[in-house]
C-alpha cells in the first residue's frame, strides 16, 4: 500500500451546482494549487496516488455532478483515502435554491442534469434539476464541512477559502458566524442559536446605525443581564456537546448565532463567544450579512 503524505494538502471541492465551485477552484489555483476541475469519480484513486507519489504538497479537485461516474460511490472513495491517512478536505458547497435559480439566469448556463427526462418524457426544469442534484448528494453533505454561499459575493467567498486554507487539519475548526433572520438561517450551521429574544438597541436612535462591534452597542447589552445569560448558556452547551459532535473525526463545526438583522445583537454575542472558545482548535469568525468586516 503507498504510504500517505501527511504533507500533502489536498482539497476536495464539491456540492451544488451554482454554488461557487468555480470560485473556490480559482482562488486555490492562484493560492498555488494543482487544481483539476470535473475529475472523472473513477479517476480520484488513481489521482490521489499519483499526488501522494510525486509528493505533491498543494492539490485541489473539483466533482460534482457534471463529473462522469456515480456520485454515490463518492463517500466510500473519501472513507477509504482517509483509513490510510490522506488528508483530504472536502467542502461541499450549497446555495439555497432562489439564489442558484438567480445565477443561472445571470450565466445563461445550463444545469448538468438538464438533459435528464422527468416522468412524463421530458427534459427537467431549473428546479427540478436542483432538486434532484440535492437528493444525488445528500449523503455527502451530511458528512461534510458545508459552506452556505447564500448571499455572498465572490469576493467573500475567496475570502473564507483563504482562512480555510489556513486552518490546522489535525484539528478540530470551529466557525462562529452571525446571522440576519429576516434573509434566512444559513445552510451550514451545525448548531443554530436564535438572540431575537435580546433587547434591541436598533431601537435606540443613537445605536441604530452602528454594529455590534461597536463599543457603544457592546456597552449597551452589557447592562441587560439576560444577554450575558445567553452567552453563558450558549458557551455552556458547547462545551459539553462539541465534543461529542466531533467524535466522528469531524474538522469542521459551525455554530450560527441569528437576530433579526444581523447588525447589532447576534454580531455582539458571536465576539464574545470568539473571546470564550479562544481556546479551541482553529476558530473562525464570520458575520454573513456584514460584508464590511470580511
Amino acid at each position: 500500500m503507498t504510504q500517505a503524505n501527511h504533507d500533502i494538502q489536498f482539497f476536495l471541492l464539491t456540492g451544488i451546482s451554482g454554488a461557487g465551485k468555480s470560485v473556490a477552484l480559482k482562488y486555490l489555483e492562484d493560492a498555488g494549487y494543482a487544481c483539476v476541475d470535473n475529475l472523472p469519480i473513477t479517476l480520484l484513486d488513481h489521482f490521489v496516488d499519483v499526488s501522494i507519489k510525486t509528493r505533491a504538497q498543494r492539490v485541489a479537485v473539483a466533482i460534482d455532478a457534471r463529473s462522469p461516474g456515480n456520485l454515490r460511490t463518492l463517500p466510500d472513495i473519501l472513507r477509504r483515502h482517509l483509513s490510510r491517512g490522506v488528508p483530504i478536505q472536502v467542502l461541499f458547497l450549497d446555495a439555497d435554491d432562489n439564489t442558484l435559480i438567480q445565477r443561472y439566469s445571470e450565466s445563461r448556463r445550463r444545469h448538468p442534469l438538464s438533459e435528464r427526462l422527468g416522468e412524463d418524457g421530458k427534459p427537467l426544469g431549473l428546479r427540478a434539476c436542483i432538486a434532484q442534484e440535492r437528493e444525488l448528494l445528500a449523503p455527502l453533505r451530511l458528512k461534510e464541512h458545508v459552506i452556505d454561499t447564500t448571499g455572498l459575493t465572490p469576493l467573500q467567498l475567496r475570502h473564507w477559502m483563504q482562512e480555510l486554507i489556513g486552518t490546522n487539519r489535525s484539528r478540530v475548526t470551529l466557525t462562529i458566524e452571525s446571522f440576519a433572520y429576516k434573509i434566512g438561517p444559513p445552510r451550514d450551521g451545525d448548531l443554530v442559536f436564535d438572540v431575537r429574544c435580546l433587547p434591541n438597541p436598533y431601537y435606540e436612535m443613537a445605536l441604530r446605525g452602528l454594529t455590534g462591534r461597536d463599543s457603544l452597542v457592546a456597552d449597551w447589552l452589557e447592562q441587560f443581564p439576560e444577554v450575558n445569560d445567553m452567552i453563558d448558556d450558549i458557551e455552556a452547551f458547547v462545551r459539553k456537546w462539541l465534543p461529542r459532535y466531533v467524535s466522528d473525526t469531524r474538522a469542521y463545526f459551525t455554530i450560527a448565532v441569528g437576530c433579526t438583522g444581523g447588525q447589532h445583537r447576534s454580531v455582539y454575542v458571536v465576539e464574545q463567544l470568539a473571546q470564550r472558545f479562544a481556546d479551541i482548535g482553529d476558530l473562525l469568525i464570520r458575520h454573513r450579512n456584514r460584508p464590511e468586516f470580511s
